[in-house]
């Protein structure tokens, strides 16, 4: 059942020992919104499976406490926070829990006690109005955890909305929180040398195809399938797409720039309708989404790119000529 900000927190004081319970390889914007709600009503933040190396600063300099891989059946009741899919939670058993999500499509709902479902930006917006609605204060902590996670979870603000900015202006008047204590924060947090590596592969091994103006880019590595992903939009990729495998489960990281998105390119709800091809898990929001299927790497990306094509086809007009015969050419610049 959906309810609205006032009812959430209502529901919540009714049940004693909460779990905050975040997505494996946590991100400031699922960390920050779970200390937020554990700082207003009590509770605990859990990791089901670690946290990127941002949140992880975040924890460190913020002194949140944090529960790895906790056991849902310990608590009174769980709060799942910023997870769209069972699969990002490792599948771990859930009994009695509710659900607080901005993706765009989220498969927890639908056994969840109650949710709390917004298109936002980020959830940690969504907490803020929770927070509202409860009167409650916003300390430094809180404040710089969630300044934290919109950032993150928006790009720096690449796709950010006009309320966003209002959400932004108010944590820092309500805190006292200065940006760029935020900004120094981020800067702070080491560059993983793995990372990079697996980012050069990932451009190393990159698959083009070309549909009228817009580049589809599809490659694959061992980990960093996010950060991978990412980096291909930010050197000229318009779609891209970069498989990592555990064991025989594929997971596909999908990125996709304003401009496609603009074009018809829904990447949330992409991921999961080619997830259920495969009974397997996928969604997120429409410029970043992920997949985990049981399936071949090299059919899962031709997958996504097809389908990807055949929505910039229908969009922009171009033949499928255009798209299948044309040639690439890369020319060296002239001195």
């Amino acid at each position: 059942m959906q309810v609205d900000e006032v009812e959430f927190f209502n529901r919540l004081l009714d049940y004693r020992n909460i779990l905050y319970l975040c997505h494996r390889n946590a991100d400031p914007d699922a960390v920050s919104s779970a200390f937020a709600l554990a700082e207003a009503l009590g509770g605990t933040v859990g990791l089901v499976d670690g946290c990127n190396r941002v949140a992880s600063v975040l924890i460190d300099r913020l002194g949140i406490e944090v529960v790895d891989k906790p056991d849902p059946a310990n608590y009174g009741f769980v709060v799942v926070v910023d997870t769209s899919t069972k699969a990002q939670l490792n599948d771990i058993e859930l009994t009695s829990y509710c659900v607080i999500d901005h993706h765009t499509t989220t498969a927890l709902t639908e056994n969840a006690e109650f949710y709390l479902h917004r298109n936002t930006t980020s959830t940690v917006e969504i907490v803020y109005d929770i927070l509202k609605a409860m009167g409650a204060p916003i300390n430094r902590r809180v404040g710089i955890g969630m300044l934290t996670g919109i950032v993150t979870d928006t790009g720096h603000f690449k796709h950010a909305s006009v309320d966003t900015f209002r959400t932004v202006a108010k944590i820092i008047e309500a805190s006292g929180v200065e940006y760029g204590e935020v900004l120094d924060l981020m800067a702070a947090t080491p560059q993983d040398i793995s990372m990079r590596i697996a980012i050069l592969k990932a451009a190393s091994r990159i698959e083009l195809e070309r549909v009228g103006e817009m580049l589809i880019a599809s490659s694959h590595i061992s980990s960093y399938g996010g950060s991978a992903s990412s980096m291909l939009i930010n050197i000229g990729a318009d779609v891209a797409f970069v498989g990592t495998t555990k064991g025989e489960s594929v997971r596909v990281s999908a990125r996709a720039k304003r401009d496609a998105v603009n074009a018809g390119v829904n990447l949330g709800q992409l991921m999961e309708d080619i997830s259920k091809e495969y009974n397997g898990t996928g969604g997120g929001h429409s410029g970043a989404a992920g997949i985990d299927v049981i399936a071949k790497m090299d059919e899962v990306l031709h997958k996504c790119r097809e389908m990807t094509k055949k929505i910039l086809v229908n969009s922009l007009g171009t033949t499928s000529k255009e798209i299948f015969e044309d040639e690439i050419e890369f020319k060296e610049e002239e001195e």
